[in-house]
C-alpha cells in the first residue's frame, strides 16, 4: 500500500510564503509523476502543479506560475511544493498525488493513482 504524507500547511498572512513536503513510502517513487491539487471550500479540486518522475518537467496552472515551485528528491521519496506571494484565494487544503509508473505529468485527478491525506492552507488577508 503507497502512503504518501503531506506535511507544512498552516496560516500565514497574505504576501507570505510556505513550504509543503509529501513524503511517500513507495520503493519505486523514481518512476512516478507527482502532483499537486487544493481543494477550497465548496469548490472542486484543481490542479495545482506537477513534475515528472525525472524532475526535468514542470507544470503549473496559471494562477501560481511565478509564485509556486514544484521540486522532488528521489532519494528521499520526497516532493516539495514552495508557495510564494500567497493571496487569500490560495487557502485550501492541498494533496499531494502520485501516478506510479508514469514518469509524464497530467492535470487530471483521475489520472493520479495515491493520494495524501491532504494539509490544509489558510492565507489571511
Amino acid at each position: 500500500q503507497v502512503q504518501l504524507v503531506e506535511s507544512g500547511g498552516g496560516l500565514v498572512q497574505a504576501g507570505g510564503s510556505l513550504r509543503l513536503s509529501c513524503a511517500a513510502s513507495e520503493r519505486t517513487f523514481s518512476t512516478a509523476a507527482m502532483g499537486w491539487f487544493r481543494q477550497a471550500p465548496g469548490k472542486e479540486r484543481e490542479f495545482v502543479a506537477a513534475i515528472s518522475s525525472g524532475g526535468g518537467f514542470t507544470d503549473y496552472t496559471d494562477s501560481v506560475k511565478g509564485r509556486f515551485t514544484i521540486s522532488r528528491d528521489n532519494a528521499k521519496k520526497t516532493v516539495l511544493l514552495q508557495l510564494n506571494s500567497l493571496k487569500p484565494e490560495d487557502t485550501a487544503v492541498y494533496y499531494c498525488a502520485g501516478r506510479t509508473f508514469y514518469a509524464t505529468t497530467s492535470r487530471a485527478a483521475r489520472d493520479y493513482m495515491y493520494w495524501g491525506q491532504g494539509t490544509q492552507v489558510t492565507v489571511s488577508s
